[in-house]
């Protein structure tokens, strides 16, 4: 899902220039980082209240089968609505919202069960996340980490073998083929999962960059929604790599 945010060439800067060349749209109706920022929050509730649910659903239980259902549910419509998102942009401030709520039931269902085989690992995914998004926004607000074009264009390429090898990975394992050295949690396994992390934390700053982008050329007031789903999507991506790569840690033990 990355992938589709970040290689969107919507996010370009010459398209911001071209569309509304910040002059387009009245002062009052533009998008502002604190309304980006606003929105990111209310997405990040959303997300929360719905992983709560499957997550208490799952506790009340205890039966893996149960987080079946809302795994598939926020799996498959959640990408589903992300994708219209990403071709309805005016959509934004409804369809945002709708993904948030989606995603959560995948985040709160996938943890529940990790959480049961794991004690904490969902506490300290959480931790790790949002760490790593201060982090971030800090290096990228102090210009530690500046978007160059080579930089970008890395960052896409990358993200773009991820999201491939994922997809090659899903069709394999209908024919019994696994990588299990890659997804394992020997040596290889770890080093793929680190710098998988690295990428979704790299993507965190083109998302930084597209909302002072947007900002700059004064962008419609929607878009504050988009840019939030954006911060969203690659948080969600971010969230579930650490899980990831806490349960290859914790299994060596």
């Amino acid at each position: 899902m990355a992938l589709i945010k970040t290689s969107n060439p919507a996010f370009g800067q010459n398209t911001f220039s071209a569309q509304y060349g910040g002059n387009l749209v009245d002062a009052s109706a533009r998008m502002t980082f604190s309304g980006t920022i606003n929105k990111t929050g209310v997405l990040l509730l959303c997300c929360l209240a719905t992983a709560a649910w499957t997550w208490s659903s799952f506790l009340q239980s205890h039966n893996p089968a149960l987080a079946v259902a809302p795994l598939a549910i926020g799996g498959i419509g959640g990408f589903i609505v992300a994708m219209v998102t990403v071709f309805k942009k005016e959509w934004a401030p409804v369809t945002a919202p709708i993904y948030s709520l989606l995603e959560g039931l995948v985040l709160g269902g996938f943890s529940a069960v990790l959480n049961a085989r794991y004690p904490g690992i969902a506490i300290e995914a959480v931790a790790l996340t949002f760490g790593t998004l201060f982090v971030m926004l800090f290096l990228y607000k102090t210009g530690v980490i500046k978007v160059t074009q080579k930089l970008r264009m890395g960052i896409v390429a990358a993200t773009g073998g991820i999201a491939l090898f994922y997809l090659l990975e899903i069709g394999l394992s209908f024919f019994g083929i696994n990588f299990t050295t890659v997804n394992g949690a020997g040596p290889i396994g770890i080093a793929v999962s680190l710098f998988v992390v690295a990428i979704a934390a790299l993507n965190l700053v083109l998302d930084f960059d597209f909302v002072e982008q947007g900002v700059t050329y004064g962008v419609p007031k929607y878009m504050e929604w988009y840019a939030a789903f954006g911060i969203m999507v690659t948080l969600v991506w971010l969230y579930l790599e650490f899980l990831r790569l806490l349960a290859k840690g914790r299994s060596r033990n």
